[in-house]
């Protein structure tokens, strides 16, 4: 400041002398009023450009201005530059916050205090049924109509939450959200919606477990329990004493076969991923199937005229990598299953047989009675049955192809089911080619 009047101060003394000495005091007056409007137009000028360039506000075009215009100049140019750094930082971390919360796999919608949409990620509009651009600025509650959200949104209770119905779903598998409202800002809303989907059919299955598991235990048990009363109440000779007992040793024998497939569901499920440097060889797996399934044959056919036809059809002389009891539960399962369900004198082959790309299949086909198709995609879930009174005649627990299902996902295989009502049902197991190493097939298992 000090140095414009100076300046000023200054042009006006230079002027006043030089017209002094050039015509006296008259030229004197007139230089100094003719510097004084010069010094105004030029700095005017000056200040007129300042502005012109402020106006725009590129620091880029700043002028070259002297003096104390240049000053604020200079000191305007540096200070555009940090703004507009600041503001290319601030656009950046904006642009990184908004891609990260597209990455969420939760929605989240930004609402205005009127409750228009200010901005959503994708989720949120495929949760909502909406279009993330052209539904900018449209009222929520015109476009979300479920009467849960409606009430919620009427009402809201950020710890709470609501439920509703999402959009996407289907008849068989409709979409279930978790909804929360949280207030910010000045009377803005973050809307945040969570696909809960695959928790509550998880919670229906668990509840569903229990349940299944507890109605199995719980009919040995009461069967136990009668025959129990019984021989501690009732006088019986030895033979009813034998029959008693012989029913009781079923039932716990039953009751000792659902908790061992428990036992092993559980294991399987709670194991690290099976390794693929441990070899089995596929010989002594198919051997020791093929002992059960004789072993368990001769139990179901038992005081019957026919027994099951058995064939182990040839095997190579190779190994596969992986749990050895976990192979052997999921090929012993298909293998027993097949004696199970067929009758007797039917015929169950089982075959190891390579194939063409390198990968191999373990096969299981016998002559039982086949299977319904509307029952083949639920077969391999808990505790389902086709038939509850015959399983539960031959022994069954309803937990085999469950267990079948998860070796097969831990060791990379294909689970394969064919059936035709009255026709039989053929099982097969593809491993893959990377699990494997074979070699011609040379021998035969009965």
């Amino acid at each position: 400041m000090w140095f414009r009047l100076l300046s000023f101060l200054g042009v006006q003394l230079g002027a006043g002398l030089l017209g002094w000495e050039w015509a006296g005091y008259p030229a004197a007056l007139a230089s100094v009023v003719l510097a004084g409007l010069v010094w105004m137009l030029v700095d005017a000028s000056q200040g007129l450009r300042l502005m012109q360039w402020l106006r725009v506000g590129d620091a880029g075009q700043a002028p070259q201005l002297r003096g104390w215009w240049g000053e604020i100049t200079d000191r305007t140019r540096r200070w555009l530059r940090q703004t507009q750094q600041q503001m290319q930082e601030a656009e950046i971390r904006l642009q990184e916050f908004l891609a990260a919360i597209q990455a969420s796999p939760n929605g989240v919608v930004l609402l205005d205090p009127q409750g228009r949409i200010e901005w959503c990620n994708h989720i949120a509009a495929e949760h909502f049924g909406f279009d993330a651009e052209r539904d900018l600025q449209q009222l929520i509650g015109n476009l979300v109509r479920d009467p849960a959200f409606v009430s919620y949104y009427a009402d809201p209770d950020s710890a709470r939450g609501t439920v509703m119905l999402g959009r996407g779903g289907n008849v068989g598998r409709p979409l279930r959200l978790s909804v929360h409202l949280h207030p910010y800002g000045e009377g803005r809303k973050l809307l945040l919606s969570r696909d809960i989907t695959a928790l509550e059919q998880a919670e229906a299955m668990r509840r569903d477990f229990v349940a299944n598991v507890s109605h199995e235990i719980r009919t040995p048990l009461t069967v136990l329990s009668g025959f129990v009363e019984t021989m501690q109440s009732v006088p019986l000779d030895e033979g009813q004493r034998e029959r008693y007992l012989g029913f009781m040793a079923q039932q716990a024998q039953r009751m000792q076969t659902l908790v061992s497939d428990l036992l092993t569901l559980s294991s399987i499920e709670g194991s690290p991923t099976p390794s693929s440097n441990e070899w089995r060889v596929i010989r002594d797996l198919l051997a020791q199937c093929a002992r059960d399934a004789e072993a368990l044959s001769g139990m179901v056919t038992a005081g019957q005229s026919k027994s099951h036809v058995l064939r182990f059809g040839p095997m190579p002389e190779g190994m596969i990598a992986g749990t050895a009891s976990e192979l052997l539960s999921a090929m012993s399962n298909l293998v027993s299953n097949a004696v199970r369900y067929t009758p007797a004198g039917g015929r169950i082959e089982v075959r190891w047989q390579n194939l063409p790309d390198g990968r191999a299949e373990f096969s299981v086909k016998d002559t039982g009675p086949g299977i319904a198709a509307e029952h083949l995609p639920r077969l391999t879930e808990r505790f389902y049955r086709i038939d509850t009174s015959r399983s539960r005649e031959t022994g069954g627990t309803g937990l085999g192809l469950a267990i079948v299902k998860h070796v097969v996902q831990r060791h990379g295989a294909e689970l394969r089911i064919e059936s035709t009502l009255g026709q039989g049902a053929r099982f097969a197991i593809v491993f893959p080619a990377n699990r494997l190493r074979l070699e011609p097939q040379l021998a035969h298992v009965k």
